[in-house]
């Protein structure tokens, strides 16, 4: 195995300079740096984890909170954090935050509190109280995406205004029996996004002086298969009629646009669709969304902890920093949503 001392020879440096240029931590310059790395490539060095972490008080490890491993939107947000964080030499550990409370109880009391990781990011996940506090108390950084919370460092989508979006964009087209599929109330507890679409949907049907019809609403689990079996009832309830579906999510919008083919729908001139989140399969089922950029979030979250481990920042907010990083939002108008039929 190369040691450090073979790559300072090689380089012409001492160890210490050698330590420095490859863990960014000190003065060194950028001749000296470039030499210390063709070095290490030369050799094959690869800084133990281990030694680095001695060395800098760095464990070069993030720990994300997620709330579901399985569903899209979170595996593309995790795929985008974790590729940015190795490319500035941090590993992730995972943490599926779920709605088990001894398990959920371990992840902040326990294996959190080991301080294996240098900071946390939490991925649109509902935190409790005391789980916000024992996150304080370990005096690392924390972003939080979702929220927002005024304890944490956020960065928030207003998910309100996006299915404000997706609803104005069916109003605007001429439709006024608009169905919902949502989120049932367990789904929600964890993950209350669905509650704020689900209010924003409201809002626009009241601002255009249309009555929000509970017969109208059908929840779903956020998947494919949950908006197919949500939008089969929806469409063959008695006296429901819709002629236009606001989902939740596109996955739920690709479920509910594969039940109103099989039923017999055609879209978008007997039945428009329209989700949220931007998911890669969207544009190939021409579903309208409003998209979130998901993968951009990923980047955007691990950037900021990068920014607040390099600033020694710890997960308690400076007054000047109270209010939430927004993230953007876009309509994305494709070919499931037209103006509904006449008559």
């Amino acid at each position: 195995m190369v040691s450090i001392d073979e790559v300072a020879r090689v380089a012409g440096v001492s160890t210490a300079t050698v330590s420095r240029a490859l863990s960014g931590r000190g003065r060194v310059s950028d001749t000296t740096k470039a030499r210390v790395e063709a070095a290490a490539d030369s050799l094959g060095y690869v800084v133990s984890a281990p030694a680095s972490s001695l060395a800098s008080g760095r464990a070069r490890n993030i720990g994300v909170l997620v709330p579901f491993l399985e569903r899209w939107f979170f595996s593309t947000v995790l795929a985008s954090t974790s590729a940015e964080l190795m490319r500035h030499g941090y590993d992730i550990t995972l943490y599926s935050v779920t709605e088990d409370a001894e398990l959920r109880r371990n992840v902040f009391d326990t294996l959190l509190r080991r301080k294996r990781v240098d900071g946390i990011i939490a991925v649109s996940i509902a935190l409790g109280d005391a789980e916000i506090e024992r996150l304080l108390a370990l005096e690392m950084p924390v972003i939080a995406i979702g929220g927002p919370d005024p304890r944490l460092r956020t960065l928030t989508v207003d998910d309100v205004a996006v299915a404000r979006l997706a609803t104005e964009h069916l109003l605007a087209l001429g439709h006024r029996d608009i169905a919902h599929i949502g989120a049932s109330p367990e789904f929600d507890l964890d993950f209350h996004i669905p509650t704020q679409r689900r209010q924003g949907f409201a809002q626009a049907l009241e601002q255009a002086g249309l009555e929000v019809r509970p017969k109208l609403f059908e929840p779903a689990d956020f998947t494919i298969e949950g908006g197919f079996r949500a939008a089969k009832q929806l469409l063959g309830r008695p006296g429901a009629h819709p002629t236009a579906i606001f989902a939740a999510s596109d996955e739920m919008a690709i479920g509910a646009i594969l039940a109103a083919r099989e039923l017999g729908y055609r879209l978008p001139a007997d039945l428009s669709i329209v989700g949220v989140d931007g998911h890669e399969l969207g544009a190939f089922f021409g579903l309208t969304t409003v998209d979130q950029f998901p993968a951009a979030q990923g980047v955007r979250a691990a950037d900021a902890m990068l920014d607040a481990l390099n600033g020694q920042v710890t997960a308690r907010r400076s007054a000047s920093a109270a209010s939430p990083d927004h993230l953007p939002f876009e309509l994305v108008v494709r070919r499931s949503t037209a103006r509904p039929a006449a008559g």
